[in-house]
């Protein structure tokens, strides 16, 4: 799970959303091993995301599938579009 906080004054934040889903809709499905790929804004109506704007869930095949995620050339166009549009990123992983 990635959690970003998108770089900018609060106004508009969310407009780097829609590009960051296209992105992770083009790239990361073609990544072998990688089983589901979710992304979007929050729609909690509790108000407790602690600054962060958009969420990106990926569920691997395995362990294996995890260690070759980073690398790969697929993920590549949104780590650096989420590098060059966030304030902050919180990196989740775990076994399934």
């Amino acid at each position: 799970m990635v959690l970003v906080e998108w770089d900018g004054d609060g106004d508009g934040d969310s407009d780097l959303s829609s590009p960051a889903d296209a992105l992770v809709r083009e790239h990361l499905p073609r990544i072998d091993g990688v089983d589901s790929v979710r992304s979007g804004k929050s729609v909690s109506t509790e108000g407790l995301e602690g600054g962060f704007d958009w969420m990106l869930v990926v569920r691997f095949r395995d362990r294996t599938a995890l260690e070759a995620y980073l690398p790969h050339e697929e993920h590549q166009p949104v780590a650096s579009f989420i590098q060059g549009g966030s304030r902050r990123v919180v990196v989740f992983d775990i076994d399934d």
